[in-house]
């Protein structure tokens, strides 16, 4: 009998998971690499201090949560030497997809010889619709399962590739990829299209996730921050995630605002969505990483979809 290793993508799809007729053991990836500076050696001290560092100071994450949550989990997995099967749970979005770069990168190391599948949940049926794996029923999980993608050699070399990208100081070798399908990612040159957007536009200083923000407090009007959070999660496209991570941009972008009950774009903020000001001298944060890069060293080019460096 081969022993087999489930890593999958947060604790809600574990527990999931957990009521599956599966066999072996389940270890739980709790990161979100898509956000704030990342190292390209995963595991090492200094990537584990670099990620402290980053959660505590923007989500004031504590050292005890993050030893109990994160490294417990990561040892767990380390201690995991025997299983010579590991199935990986991801979805489509950048958030899963950014993790699961980290994880096959971290495989590729120290996991050698195990023979290394992926489940990743996405486009399920002829709907336009892409599903989260915790959005699908049991039976369709175990099918996913049974035909999981088994992944060569060359496609674990490729993801750690990308992953090295993403963890270096310029996007630009990453907006210069272009061989994703001959490797079985079939979200990855969408993740990383997003990712690239999250670069400062040159047009009014803010990235496609800020402007998208903008654009549905004006056509949307909602009545409430809550309400606001909520349809903004509900259109995010591509991205994956959380509430946490849309009330700190909120934040940021606070400026922009003269009220979240109801949700109102003050002056500057219409000036802004419609090209006419620039806020990039207000929101250009010296620290804030994208992966490897300073998000406010590069500017994107919405006409070209191109990146340039300041």
């Amino acid at each position: 009998m081969k022993s087999l290793l489930h890593i999958t993508n947060g604790d809600s799809f574990t527990e999931k998971l957990q009521t599956l007729p599966l066999k072996g053991d389940i270890i739980t990836w709790r990161e979100m690499l898509c956000e704030g500076k990342t190292l390209s050696t995963v595991g090492s001290e200094s990537f584990w201090k670099t990620r402290f560092e980053f959660l505590n100071k923007n989500y004031k994450v504590s050292k005890s949560w993050f030893v109990e949550k994160t490294l417990k989990e990561y040892r767990s997995l380390c201690n995991h030497k025997q299983q010579d099967q590991i199935v990986l749970w991801f979805e489509y979005d950048l958030f899963c997809q950014v993790n699961m770069l980290a994880v096959l990168s971290w495989l590729k190391t120290h996991r050698r010889h195990a023979e290394i599948s992926l489940v990743c949940s996405g486009k399920e049926d002829e709907s336009d619709k892409l599903y989260a794996l915790n959005e699908l029923s049991d039976e369709k999980l175990i099918a996913l399962y049974e035909n999981r993608t088994v992944l060569s050699q060359d496609d674990i070399e490729y993801a750690d590739y990308v992953w090295q990208l993403y963890c270096s100081d310029n996007p630009i070798r990453l907006e210069n990829l272009t061989d994703y399908k001959n490797y079985k990612f079939d979200y990855l040159a969408d993740a990383v299209k997003a990712h690239l957007q999250r670069f400062p536009a040159i047009k009014n200083g803010l990235n496609g996730v800020e402007n998208r923000i903008l654009n549905l407090a004006v056509n949307e009007k909602p009545k409430t921050k809550r309400e606001f959070l909520g349809k903004i999660l509900s259109n995010q496209g591509m991205y994956g995630f959380g509430d946490s991570q849309y009330e700190r941009m909120l934040s940021t972008m606070k400026p922009l605002f003269s009220s979240f009950s109801p949700v109102r774009l003050n002056k500057q903020g219409k000036e802004v969505i419609q090209g006419k000001s620039n806020f990039y001298a207000q929101i250009r944060d010296s620290e804030a990483y994208l992966g490897g890069a300073l998000k406010y060293n590069f500017l994107y080019n919405t006409a070209s979809n191109r990146i340039l460096k300041l």
